[in-house]
């Protein structure tokens, strides 16, 4: 048997491994994906003219056109469903969605509730304040407010950062970016700590984008991947195979250009993360 195995074409063997998911075989029977985001994550995932944009997105629109020529179907319909950045995990353990495609930070923890794809970005938290404000670094958050999105990575290791500092910071939970960076408009806390490059986005695209900056230090590292449901392998094969093509072959150097250009060039931990990722069949 393993003789005839290694001679059978590569798309074969796929559509054998494929046959054993639940996932698929749903998304084979209703010709439907289903994908999550969460809103006013710029630039990975928010919402322009009523449809779902962003980095992440396109990764998973990749994701779900590489899936139907996997499957060989004549079409994928593509279903989004407006997620919460405290719902997000749920949602993917249930079953509500197949990918879920924004911020999400791989972590073991989270890993006993869902799997995850190979890496698709890297982030780190920072604060954005006010321009006016002299503050430099974290020890000068000493007596202060920092707002920080509940129930976010974030807000467990600036927890254990502070108390380990021994700073009497206080840290403002709050719903979602909007929140926070409101609550910088209105002088109600000093800062808003968030993954660099969403606080960058939130800051740039806001009325009073000339009132903030951002510190250079960098409090954590976030490595992203788009969870999925726990347990079914194939799915997550089918979906890292869409994923290292991307890397493998180029392709993620344009639609990095598309939402990051801005930014320069990929730093060289992303650059290596897609390098090592690209995967050969």
């Amino acid at each position: 048997m393993r003789t005839y195995l290694a001679f059978l074409p590569l798309w074969l063997i796929a559509g054998a491994c494929l046959a054993q998911s639940p996932t698929i075989d749903k998304i084979r029977k209703s010709g439907t994906i289903t994908l999550g985001y969460v809103e006013g994550a710029i630039p990975f995932s928010f919402i322009r003219e009523a449809k779902p944009e962003g980095y992440s997105v396109e990764l998973c629109e990749r994701i779900a056109g590489d899936l139907r020529q996997q499957l060989k179907l004549a079409k994928l319909e593509t279903r989004w469903v407006a997620l919460t950045l405290q719902n997000r995990i749920e949602a993917v353990r249930k079953g509500q969605v197949d990918l879920e495609c924004s911020t999400t930070t791989r972590t073991l923890a989270r890993q006993q509730q869902v799997d995850f794809s190979l890496l698709t970005y890297v982030d780190g938290a920072s604060i954005l304040v006010r321009n006016d404000d002299k503050l430099m670094r974290l020890s000068d958050f000493a007596g202060k407010k920092i707002s920080v999105i509940a129930g976010t990575t974030t807000q467990v290791a600036m927890t254990k950062l502070l108390e380990k500092m021994r700073l009497d910071t206080q840290l403002v939970a709050v719903p979602s970016r909007a929140e926070g960076l409101g609550m910088l408009d209105k002088n109600t806390v000093d800062g808003f700590v968030s993954d660099r490059v969403a606080l960058f986005a939130s800051g740039i695209t806001s009325p009073n984008a000339a009132s903030y900056r951002l510190l250079s230090d960098l409090y954590t590292v976030e490595t992203y991947a788009l969870p999925m449901r726990r347990g079914d392998a194939d799915f997550r094969v089918a979906v890292d195979r869409a994923l290292a093509g991307l890397y493998r072959d180029g392709g993620i150097g344009d639609i990095y250009n598309k939402w990051f250009g801005q930014l320069g060039p990929a730093p060289a931990v992303l650059q290596a993360l897609y390098m090592l990722q690209g995967f050969q069949e």
